[in-house]
């Protein structure tokens, strides 16, 4: 659908047309979405269900939203902190206007989009077809399995794999922690894409001589979840959300 835009726009880039074709993809994707909760899942309030919208009494959008951005705050900190101890890292405190637009697109726009898509309609789908348990962990492997690059050879590749395996767990769990709700999700997911963006695009100096189990493989394009102190700290976390879920579960 994006290819006769190119037609239009004959300076038009492969990568700007793929883009395109992504946002086409996801208004469309938004639009079938209620009908489909409606009759797949038998759901009369598909945002409800989804978990856009929060219920009387619970745990609100707002405050969601703020949680689940300072806990992505806290896990990037753990990064950055051993860069400047280090000497791998220098704070430079310099952002464009264009890279915090960017930045906060990429933490509400692409942090929402990749939840609903995930958190909210994957792990419905895969609930209703295997049940609970199932549904948890096939989301997380699925996402792992969507985000992760397979040309960095095999131990990025097995550090990626864990990292956002990780992630797409913690994600599930804290929808479950908040109620339902998913916008704790994306201040968690939205605020480590477009915070670590802000990161490299200006706040922080990165050497070249980083170490990967500190930034993640990728150099340039790494992403520390893949390293080990990025894997160490979801596990933290991830525990504790466990701990948390297990205490609520209590009588």
């Amino acid at each position: 659908m994006a290819q006769p835009i190119a037609y239009l726009l004959p300076g038009s880039s492969p990568p700007r047309l793929s883009l395109i074709g992504t946002v086409i993809t996801f208004v469309l994707f938004i639009l079938v979405l209620p009908s489909w909760v409606r009759q797949r899942w038998n759901s009369r309030q598909p945002w409800l269900t989804l978990g856009v919208r929060s219920r009387r009494g619970e745990s609100s959008a707002g405050s969601c939203l703020i949680q689940g951005l300072l806990r992505s705050a806290g896990l990037l900190a753990l990064i950055c902190l051993p860069l400047l101890l280090g000497s791998w890292g220098r704070w430079l405190g310099e952002l464009t206007t264009g890279d915090v637009i960017n930045a906060l697109l990429l933490c509400f726009g692409l942090g929402l989009a990749e939840e609903l898509l995930f958190r909210g309609w994957l792990w419905g789908e895969l609930n209703a077809l295997t049940g609970p348990r199932t549904a948890v962990i096939g989301q997380a492997v699925i996402f792992s399995l969507a985000h992760t690059r397979f040309d960095q050879g095999f131990l990025p590749m097995v550090g990626l794999l864990t990292g956002l395996l990780l992630l797409g767990l913690i994600l599930a769990v804290q929808r479950r922690l908040d109620s339902g709700c998913l916008w704790g999700c994306v201040g968690l997911h939205g605020g480590l894409v477009g915070g670590w963006f802000a990161l490299r695009s200006g706040l922080l100096q990165v050497s070249p001589s980083a170490p990967d189990w500190l930034i993640g493989p990728g150099g340039a394009h790494a992403n520390p979840l893949g390293g080990l102190v990025g894997i160490i700290a979801l596990i933290v976390l991830l525990w504790r959300q466990l701990t948390a879920l297990a205490k609520a579960a209590r009588p």
